[in-house]
């Protein structure tokens, strides 16, 4: 099945992502609010983009299905999970409109819009999964080892994505997934290889851009 090659092939960027130093101080607890800040300012970002690509692959699903599932699921992405963004924004004082997006960010974003407007539909389901897949793994994990401590400064987050209902919409992309890659050629099916490991490498490096609070190395010639 695509799904397990993809999970096998990406097993190292997996224990990368659950070990790097974000997501280990996300789920003690200890992660720096600034630094938190900083991330959910871009997540909150990126998810207008994801939203976007999710919409355009219903537009182009070819499942009557697929389509309601991929709207459904645009919506969620702007509506539940922009309203657990703006919570904690709020409550950590941040000033989004402060910081610019990260290269990161941009990166990310554009990636999935431009796999969403030119690539065959396919492929787009395999760029939008590790969103899904990965998220709800880490949010899975990180509640195992926080067992969901009252009083958490990061319980909201690993809720939502440690949440049952999350867990199903992965188990339906990820079908949507293998069923596609099934009836695909082998170009096809390479090509969606190719975007679930970009997406996923690019979840690795979301993290990673937070913990450092990436910015542009060129901006010191570009000040406003």
């Amino acid at each position: 099945m695509f799904c397990d090659d993809m999970w096998l092939r990406t097993a190292e960027l997996m224990s990368a992502i659950h070990t790097h130093p974000f997501n280990v101080a996300l789920g003690d607890g200890t992660l720096e609010p600034d630094r938190f800040a900083f991330y959910i300012v871009q997540d909150g970002r990126y998810l207008e983009s994801f939203s976007k690509a999710l919409a355009t692959a219903s537009a182009r699903a070819t499942d009557p299905a697929d389509a309601a599932f991929y709207a459904q699921s645009a919506h969620a992405a702007l509506a539940a999970e922009r309203l657990l963004h703006a919570g904690y924004i709020e409550e950590l004082g941040a000033d989004a409109a402060a910081v610019a997006t990260s290269p990161t960010c941009l990166a990310y974003a554009s990636f999935l819009q431009a796999t969403a407007l030119t690539a065959p539909y396919p492929v787009i389901a395999a760029a939008v999964l590790p969103c899904f897949w990965i998220y709800q793994d880490v949010g899975t994990a990180l509640l195992s080892r926080t067992a969901d401590a009252p009083g958490h400064p990061y319980g909201k987050w690993i809720t939502t994505y440690s949440d049952p209902g999350f867990a199903a919409s992965v188990e339906q992309a990820k079908g949507i997934a293998d069923r596609l890659a099934a009836a695909a050629d082998p170009d096809t099916r390479a090509a969606m290889a190719e975007a679930y490991c970009r997406a996923a490498a690019y979840e690795w490096m979301f993290w990673d851009s937070a913990w450092r609070r990436e910015g542009w190395p060129t901006a010191q010639w570009l000040a406003p």
